[in-house]
């Protein structure tokens, strides 16, 4: 993130182990798609994030995003999750400082049901990456 702030060039090698692993994954036929929500005016983290899913992105990966907003007009949790297959899901917990304190595996039928509907209805409101970042003016992306 340094050298994204400096605007420094950065060949990812701290990336490199994870795109290969998309690449791989992707070719025989695997998804990985996810929305990030966003508060906007978006902070350098978030920035530096959106940068990050271009190289994702070219690797196989669908990032899309979503203002965090929009995400509650449309009745979307105000927590983070990871849902692996339609079937297995994880709850992320975070301190009152956004500090992530751990994961919690939900065996619960309805609600991993319920995630799955909360995952397509952000994947409905949310935007491709390259057009995310053209409407915020990420210019440099």
């Amino acid at each position: 993130m340094r050298k994204f702030l400096a605007g420094e060039p950065d060949d990812l090698p701290w990336m490199q182990s994870w795109l290969d692993l998309l690449q791989e994954t992707t070719a025989t036929g695997r998804r990985f798609a996810r929305v990030r929500l966003v508060s906007l005016p978006l902070t350098d983290y978030s920035r530096f994030g959106v940068w990050c899913a271009q190289f994702t992105n070219a690797a196989g990966e669908d990032i899309r995003y979503l203002d965090r907003s929009q995400a509650q007009a449309a009745g979307l949790p105000n927590h983070d999750y990871w849902l692996f297959d339609s079937r297995h899901l994880l709850r992320m917990h975070f301190d009152e400082r956004d500090a992530f304190l751990g994961g919690e595996i939900i065996e619960d039928a309805a609600e991993i049901v319920k995630a799955n509907y909360w995952r397509d209805a952000a994947w409905h409101y949310a935007t491709r990456r390259d057009d995310f970042a053209t409407q915020q003016q990420l210019g440099r992306l």
